[in-house]
């Protein structure tokens, strides 16, 4: 399962690391970061609390806009 989180505060390269790693470090987690769209794309091997990303996000000192599912083609 994938999902998208929308960013806010994120300047940098540091900014975009720091948040990689914080989602990163979570267990079935494997995050890429797009600092010009201030996003996340979340890709999960188990299952993962939406409460789980956000906070990991916000201790990191950023902020969670919106997490959404990324559906495949067709939102399938």
């Amino acid at each position: 399962m994938k999902k998208v989180m929308q960013l806010s505060g994120l300047t940098c390269a540091h900014c975009q690391k720091r948040v990689e790693n914080a989602l990163n470090a979570i267990d079935g987690v494997s995050a890429q970061i797009n600092l010009e769209k201030q996003q996340a794309v979340v890709k999960l091997s188990k299952a993962v609390d939406d409460q789980v990303l956000r906070t990991a996000v916000e201790e990191a000192g950023y902020e969670v806009l919106s997490i959404s599912e990324k559906k495949g083609l067709f939102g399938l």
